[in-house]
């Protein structure tokens, strides 16, 4: 037995030990806490981007609240207007306005695309180590974006604008990791590529102290983002410890997650297991033929999502 795989099942010792402990749960947050303050400067929304997404929240705010907030902004009018006349859309004929796209589109999808141009500058830095580099994450978190869109419109479950960005930000843990602990992650990503039987949480519990489920949810408190997208970047690795009302959006992540993977669109670093938990589909009521269906299509979604990919470049 190697030196790394031996260090890796102490630390999975361990975790299972103080798994149990309020003290121990208590630690992993204040580490996720202290790991997203340490890189405020770096992790932190555009002011406008969070006039938006308060705004969106507020059920009497109107399309041309949005729009008068946008149009302060000619930079990001600019890039909503070119992702909006993009494949990714499909809209006919070129869009000209903001108030015209926000008619057209509804204020959760400007949102998203608003919360999309910010995410992408923090995964902007390329190899991280070998085998991980930043933009092959971004790709992933668009597949599974696209992914989540596609099962939640599949299924009729919640909004297919919040499902999006869902997916989107449900690994931006691992990016608090890079940017506030870049050695620690390093020395994680390594004792896990060096162990096939390891989930990159194993290895980051071990290093870090914290997992990306931690570090993910501890961000988007700071934002100041809805429960229900906490509960996707805390749990959607395990989106059944969640009580049934709050499961449904982190259980489609945690599919969407499988199908990306399945579709081979972006790394895969972040998946554990053979295969989707059947509780999970059970729980969604989703069919494995649903799934194949919406892997045989994703990766000609993906193509049209690139008017997000570019952004990370």
């Amino acid at each position: 037995m190697s030196y790394r795989t031996c260090v890796l099942g102490v630390g999975r010792l361990i975790m299972s030990t103080l798994n149990n402990s309020e003290t121990f749960i208590e630690g992993k947050d204040q580490i996720a806490r202290k790991a997203v303050k340490d890189i405020r400067d770096i992790a932190t929304l555009p002011e406008i981007a969070i006039k938006i997404i308060k705004l969106v929240e507020d059920p009497n705010s109107t399309a041309q609240d949005l729009n008068n907030i946008i149009t302060n902004d000619p930079a990001l009018g600019a890039r909503i207007l070119k992702v909006v006349n993009s494949a990714f859309y499909g809209l006919p004929g070129q869009v000209g306005s903001i108030n015209r796209a926000i008619v057209l589109l509804g204020l959760n999808a400007v949102k998203n695309i608003v919360v999309a141009a910010s995410l992408a500058k923090l995964f902007r830095g390329g190899q991280v180590c070998e085998n991980f580099n930043a933009r092959d994450l971004w790709a992933h978190s668009i597949a599974v974006a696209t992914a989540t869109k596609q099962l939640a419109g599949r299924m009729d479950i919640g909004s297919p604008d919040e499902a999006f960005l869902a997916g989107l930000i449900h690994d931006l843990g691992i990016m608090v990791e890079v940017q506030a602990r870049p050695a620690k992650f390093v020395q994680a990503f390594e004792m896990f590529s060096a162990n096939p039987s390891a989930t990159l949480r194993d290895a980051e519990q071990a290093v870090i102290g914290a997992t990306h489920e931690d570090f993910g949810a501890a961000l988007c408190r700071q934002w100041k983002f809805p429960l229900s997208l906490i509960h996707v970047t805390g749990y959607h690795h395990r989106p059944l410890e969640l009580p049934p009302v709050d499961r449904n959006l982190a259980s489609l992540v945690h599919v969407a997650d499988f199908v990306a993977a399945g579709a081979d669109q972006g790394c895969k670093h972040t998946i554990e297991g053979d295969g989707i938990e059947p509780a999970v589909l059970e729980s969604l009521q989703l069919t494995p033929r649903i799934v194949q269906e919406v892997i045989d299509c994703l990766p000609e979604s993906m193509g049209e999502s690139d008017c997000f990919l570019k952004d990370a470049a």
